[in-house]
């Protein structure tokens, strides 16, 4: 008896082999660290966060319940003042409006959630902060833009295997689109190992906890960060066609208002800055849960109020995983092929018919780009861009509206280029590039897959996985697109005019209280 009660405080051969693993990590992070500790710090930074996030999940599945009795007094103590706090969070947003006009039309509703609004803003505020106002959280974004750049530049292996030494010739199709195949299978292998869904999950408890949404869509905007707006989509397709109405355009509008983290890969291979990407595709997250209740107030119960009845499937081989990923990439790069030599064709044409129907009134410059320029220019101006500019980032702005954003960034990269060449300014009298920030506030401008392709691409693909809302999801279609594009919109203002304000505030605090 007394050897069969010492067995059962034996560890099992496979808690054995994760207690060596385990003890192995440490002692190479230590090591790391005792050689040079400065070349370590990343090691040991993600070391800490990975500790935190495994102690995290073991505390909340052994002592959430107790934890959140503990907590009872706190939220009872907002909830008897949570009048208070909403009226003082009101007299802040409308100082924000009085300093800052230009997002005073983002107002547009009585009945939209206090709490989604202001939570949502506040997450972005406190990215932008964190992301332009602090030295580690700026130093954090550049070296994670590096490190993009470097684990991006590993695709031109296989491309140089497969088409050659000369396939830099032809950089799009055999250095760019190759970005997409690489990254999809990276990311299809995350998703077996747990990584990934693990991620999304803590994020969009995140945003549920502080802004009060369901679930469903707080998982869908989480994976609208890293993943396709049709892919996200997967994450919660059992409980697709149980969503409220309002759920299914919040969903929608965070797929309008993303970019999957594959696309972004090949906008860094452009040329555009690898920090401001990566920033405005998460603050993108909360702030389209904030338009999108503000667009489609919540009237409905959710049939999901629990977070941990939410799963995720995942592959059953990590060899299949990945080969499933680069697979599944073959079609988008076909896709985005295909719809760039279409695209392009029709704007020549569009552009051809224009220039000979202006010619007939003595306006032969008249031209799409020419229309879209005067149409988006007064919100280009209301984002912050300076007046000389105003005229080219609404014409990125329109271009990503009505045709699609892997255009408009490729015309984005064109500028970049030009100004870092130091070519000239002007050629026949038109601007040939524009000032940094501009640059960045188009950059986060065109961070979303809100245009009109996109839209006919979302409706179909949710009503072929739920064929019973295929009603609710048309008229959510149009509605969400202008949400999304607004939520890009509002990152955008949030990156060129508030961050400018929320930083002599932040100046003045840390001035007037605490030197």
């Amino acid at each position: 008896m007394p050897e069969k009660h010492e067995a059962m405080f034996l560890p099992s051969d496979s808690g054995m082999l994760i207690l060596v693993f385990v003890l192995g990590c440490f002692a190479v992070v230590i090591a790391a660290c005792v050689l040079n500790f400065h070349r370590a710090v990343g090691l040991l930074v993600i070391a800490l966060m990975t500790v935190f996030f495994l102690v995290w999940d073991c505390s909340m599945k052994r002592y959430g319940d107790r934890i959140w009795e503990a907590i009872y007094p706190v939220r009872n103590l907002l909830s008897r003042n949570w009048f208070w706090i909403r009226c003082y969070c009101a007299q802040y947003i409308v100082l924000l409006f009085k300093h800052t006009p230009k997002m005073s039309f983002f107002c547009t509703s009585s009945k939209w959630s206090f709490r989604t609004l202001l939570w949502g803003m506040g997450l972005q505020f406190f990215l932008a902060l964190l992301s332009f106002r602090t030295t580690f959280g700026l130093q954090a974004l550049q070296w994670t833009g590096h490190q993009a750049e470097i684990f991006l530049a590993f695709t031109d292996v296989g491309s140089k295997f497969v088409f050659g030494e000369s396939y830099t010739e032809h950089p799009f199709v055999f250095k760019v689109m190759p970005i997409l195949v690489f990254l999809s299978s990276v990311i299809s292998i995350l998703y077996y190992i747990g990584f990934m869904p693990w991620l999304i999950c803590k994020i969009g408890f995140i945003m549920q906890a502080t802004m009060g949404t369901s679930p469903t869509e707080s998982v869908a905007a989480a994976g609208n960060i890293f993943l396709g707006q049709t892919d996200s989509v997967l994450l919660i397709r059992p409980y697709l066609s149980k969503l409220t109405r309002s759920e299914i355009h919040a969903v929608m509008t965070g797929g309008f208002a993303g970019l999957s983290g594959t696309i972004l890969g090949v906008y860094i291979s452009f040329g555009v800055e690898a920090t401001h990407l990566l920033t405005a595709s998460v603050m993108s997250a909360p702030a389209s849960l904030a338009i999108a209740k503000m667009f489609w107030p919540e009237t409905e119960t959710s049939s999901l109020t629990d977070n941990q009845d939410l799963k995720i499937d995942r592959s059953t081989n990590i060899l299949e995983a990945a080969s499933q990923g680069a697979t599944s990439a073959v079609g988008l790069v076909a896709t985005i092929v295909a719809n760039l030599i279409a695209f392009m064709a029709l704007l020549a044409f569009f552009d051809a018919v224009l220039s000979w129907f202006g010619g007939l009134l003595d306006c032969p410059q008249l031209s799409f780009s020419l229309i879209s320029s005067y149409m988006f220019m007064p919100l280009s101006f209301m984002m912050g861009v300076s007046w000389e500019d105003c005229f080219i980032v609404a014409e990125l702005i329109g271009i990503k509206t009505f045709i699609n954003e892997f255009v408009a960034y490729q015309k984005l990269s064109v500028l970049i280029k030009r100004r870092k060449a130091g070519g000239p300014e002007y050629v026949n009298n038109i601007k040939q590039y524009i000032s940094v920030h501009s640059e960045t506030i188009a950059t986060y401008a065109l961070c979303g897959f809100s245009n009109f392709a996109s839209l006919g691409m979302l409706i179909g693909a949710l009503s072929s996985m739920a064929p019973n809302r295929r009603t609710d999801i048309s008229s959510c279609g149009f509605r969400s697109l202008i949400a999304g594009s607004v939520s890009c919109f509002m990152t955008a203002c949030i990156a060129g005019d508030y961050v400018l304000l929320s930083a002599c505030l932040f100046d003045y605090i840390k001035i007037r209280y605490l030197l």
